[in-house]
């Protein structure tokens, strides 16, 4: 892998696969639903939107057909800290790749008419998710866990919210926060890093070079979020507090994440679903955002068997601080390298990998180091992450019809929630 900043603060990075022969091509910017200010809810998914309506030169059409016309894909996708338009091509259709995602994200029209018609697909968009119970708790865990802050609002935005978005604040958004020192560029595939680079700079070279504002620094509260509904589904949440993305422990936290319900042999999976049949669905999960994290178990299941399926979410979790065996901790490993090094085998998801890489820790990660970081980990230390994060004020999420464990209740099984940025 490479990796050249321009003197825009433009960054490139490529990973060569010279086996190949095709290439998938990104540009990440660093903007999410955490970026958007008073009134911006779901403008930075709205925008993403926007970028394949019409461009100065092609029309909405003029774009699908061009890339479709070599066999090529693009897409685009919002996350809660950036915004990721890709296309994956043969490696000879690079360049008419590069002209295109180049186009969108240079000078995108904003005509007021696609607006609308495309405000009607977001609005059917947050109208499915509200119709799936799963989609309804994960949109209302990361509110409760992060009250009150841009990092816990849901990217699609509300019906109100994004009922106000119009062409001027789209086009506001885009001037303030596309700069050249907010994107990166990457590539994977059959690329030549050295042509890459001067493509990229005369693809770009329109680019602001104003720095694009930060956003406002998250901070984890934890809190309480229930929704009854007449239905024998219900959708429980329980998280802590984890660690960020660059933190050293974060590799062990998501280790622990993996323990406790990362897979058919986890503690959960097995606990819940293969010896008692309590639920359908559980998992276990670490988010690791750029100055943040959180760790938490979801479970699907029926009323009649919510009650205690959360009593052995609890007791796994006392369980486990106990103890981690060798054995666990190393089918864990085993998941996480194997998931790492077969993903190898994809242009897209090494593309994305050396994107986000690049993003949060300001160079390329060579397979190597991420294994050994991972084999580091002993289950002494899961055992201790996990009983750092248990102590943290709990977030409880509630879907359906049930009796949700108490704040009291946690804390009597894990001790008093601390602040860890406080020190107490």
């Amino acid at each position: 892998m490479r990796l050249t900043r321009l003197d825009s603060g433009l960054t490139v990075v490529s990973d060569a696969m010279a086996h190949v022969d095709s290439a998938a091509l990104g540009v990440w910017v660093k903007t999410g639903a955490r970026s958007e200010g008073e009134g911006e809810h779901g403008i930075a998914h709205f925008l993403e939107h926007m970028a394949f309506k019409g461009t100065a030169k092609r029309s909405a059409r003029a774009i699908s057909e061009a890339i479709e016309s070599v066999g090529g894909e693009i897409n685009a996708a919002t996350s809660v800290e950036t915004t990721a338009y890709h296309a994956r091509m043969l490696s000879e259709d690079l360049p008419l790749a590069l002209d295109i995602l180049s186009d969108i994200l240079t000078v995108p029209t904003f005509n007021p008419a696609d607006v609308e018609r495309e405000r009607n697909v977001i609005l059917q968009e947050i109208g499915a998710a509200e119709d799936v119970p799963e989609d309804r708790a994960f949109d209302a865990f990361p509110e409760a866990a992060y009250h009150g802050q841009p990092l816990g609002r849901r990217i699609l935005g509300t019906r109100d919210s994004v009922g106000a978005v119009d062409a001027d604040s789209l086009r506001r958004f885009f001037e303030g926060h596309y700069t050249a020192s907010a994107m990166t560029v990457s590539a994977a595939g059959n690329v030549d890093h050295d042509r890459l680079v001067d493509d990229v700079s005369r693809a770009f070279e329109v680019l602001p070079r104003r720095v694009a504002p930060e956003p406002p620094g998250a901070h984890y509260t934890g809190g309480i979020a229930t929704e009854a509904q007449d239905s024998s589904e219900c959708q429980w949440i329980l998280g802590f507090e984890g660690r960020p993305a660059t933190d050293p422990k974060a590799v062990t936290a998501h280790l622990a994440a993996m323990v406790m319900g990362g897979g058919l042999s986890s503690r959960l999976f097995q606990a819940l679903r293969e010896d008692r049949g309590l639920v359908y669905d559980t998992s276990a999960f670490h988010w690791a955002f750029a100055d943040s994290g959180v760790f938490a178990i979801h479970l699907a299941t029926t009323a009649d068997e919510v009650e205690e399926a959360e009593t052995v979410v609890l007791d796994e979790l006392e369980s486990a601080l106990a103890g981690v065996s060798e054995d666990e901790l190393g089918r864990a490993k085993a998941q996480l390298k194997a998931g790492l090094l077969m993903s190898r085998e994809s242009c897209n998801a090494r593309m994305g990998q050396a994107a986000r890489q690049a993003i949060v820790f300001g160079r390329p990660v060579p397979k190597e180091e991420r294994i050994a970081e991972i084999e580091r980990v002993s289950p002494e230390d899961v055992r201790d992450i996990l009983a750092d994060m248990v102590t943290t004020t709990p977030t409880l999420v509630g879907i359906g019809s049930m009796t949700m464990p108490t704040m009291g209740t946690i804390r009597g099984r894990f001790g008093a929630p601390r602040d860890r940025k406080a020190g107490v």
